[in-house]
C-alpha cells in the first residue's frame, strides 16, 4: 500500500467530514427548530412554555452561529508552517544532520526534517497529510480538512466546545419529543416525515455527544499541561513537563491574555504581540527545569 496515496485520500476524506456536519446541523436545525419548538412559541398560550420556547430558539442560534464561526475559522486558518526569515537566521540548517538537534538560545531545541529537509522549531512536526512541517502540531484532522497547530489550536477547541454544546441542547431538547415517538408512530398521530426527522436528528447527535465528550476531556486534559497529543508521547512518563507553566498560564498560551476574547475564535492585537508561543516559534519554560 502506498501510504502517501493514503495521507492525499484523506483529504478527500475530510470534505466528506464537512458535509456530514453541515448535514447534521441541517437535520436538527429542521428538528428542533422548524418542527418542535417554533410552532409551540407563535401557537402556545402558555406565556411559560413560550418564553422556554423563545430561550431554545435563541440559545440554538447562537450556538450555532458560534460553531460556524469557529469551524470555518479553523478551517481557513493556516496552523503555521517554518517562516523563511527563521530558516535564515539558523544559517539555512545546512549544518545540522537529520535527526540532530542543537541549542539555538531563545528558540530552544532546534530539529531537522528529513522529509523537507529543512531545520525546525521547537515542539514542530512534520504532517505526512499536509507533506510538511507544521508549528507546535497537534494532529491533523480530518473534520477540518486541515492540520491543528500552533495558530489555529484555540479556534479548533472552540469549534469542539461549540459543537458539543450544540448537540447536547439538541438532544436535551429532542428527548420529550423522542420518548413520544413510539406512541405517536403506533398512533400515526404524527406525519412519517417529521419524525423521521426527529428520530434521526435525535441519534446522530446524542452519537456526536458522547465521542465529542470523549475529545473534550481529552483536549481539557492536554490544555492543562501545555502539551499537544504529539507531545504525549515524547514525555516518556517524566513527572515535570518544561512547558507546563501552570493551569493559568498554560490556558494563556493558548487562549491569550484577554478575557474578553476567549470565547471568540480570534486573538487580540496585544496577545499576538506579547504572548509568542501564539506564533508557534518560540515557548517559554519552566525556571525550575534546564532547557
Amino acid at each position: 500500500m502506498n501510504l502517501f496515496r493514503f495521507c492525499s485520500g484523506l483529504k478527500v476524506l475530510g470534505y466528506f467530514m464537512i458535509l456530514l456536519v453541515f448535514a447534521v446541523v441541517a437535520v436538527s436545525y429542521y428538528a428542533v427548530v422548524v418542527n418542535t419548538w417554533w410552532p409551540i412559541l407563535i401557537e402556545s398560550s402558555n406565556r411559560g412554555l413560550s418564553a422556554l420556547a423563545c430561550l431554545i430558539i435563541s440559545l440554538f442560534h447562537f450556538l450555532l452561529v458560534m460553531l460556524l464561526w469557529s469551524c470555518f475559522t479553523v478551517v481557513f486558518t493556516d496552523p503555521g508552517s517554518v517562516p523563511e526569515h527563521f530558516r535564515r537566521e539558523l544559517g539555512g540548517g545546512e549544518s545540522l544532520e537529520a535527526g540532530t538537534s542543537t541549542d539555538q538560545g531563545a528558540f530552544g531545541s532546534i530539529g531537522y526534517c528529513p522529509k523537507c529537509r529543512n531545520v525546525k522549531p521547537p515542539r514542530c512536526h512534520h504532517c505526512s497529510v499536509c507533506q510538511r512541517c507544521v508549528l507546535k502540531m497537534d494532529h491533523h484532522c480530518v473534520w477540518i480538512v486541515n492540520c491543528v497547530g500552533a495558530r489555529n489550536y484555540k479556534f479548533f477547541l472552540l469549534f469542539l466546545l461549540y459543537t458539543f454544546l450544540e448537540t447536547m441542547l439538541d438532544v436535551v431538547v429532542l428527548l420529550p419529543s423522542f420518548i413520544k415517538f413510539f406512541s405517536e408512530a403506533i398512533k400515526h398521530s404524527s406525519s412519517p416525515g417529521k419524525l423521521a426527522s426527529l428520530v434521526l436528528a435525535f441519534v446522530l447527535n446524542l452519537a456526536f455527544v458522547l465521542s465529542l465528550l470523549c475529545f473534550v476531556v481529552m483536549h481539557l486534559s492536554l490544555l492543562s499541561t501545555n502539551t499537544t497529543s504529539v507531545e504525549v508521547h515524547e514525555k516518556n512518563g517524566d513527572v515535570r513537563w518544561k512547558y507546563d507553566l501552570g493551569k493559568k498560564k498554560n490556558f494563556e498560551q493558548v487562549f491569550g491574555k484577554k478575557k474578553a476574547f476567549w470565547l471568540f475564535p480570534l486573538y487580540s492585537k496585544d496577545d499576538l504581540h506579547s504572548i509568542t508561543s501564539l506564533q508557534g516559534l518560540e515557548f517559554p519554560t519552566r525556571s525550575d527545569i534546564d532547557p
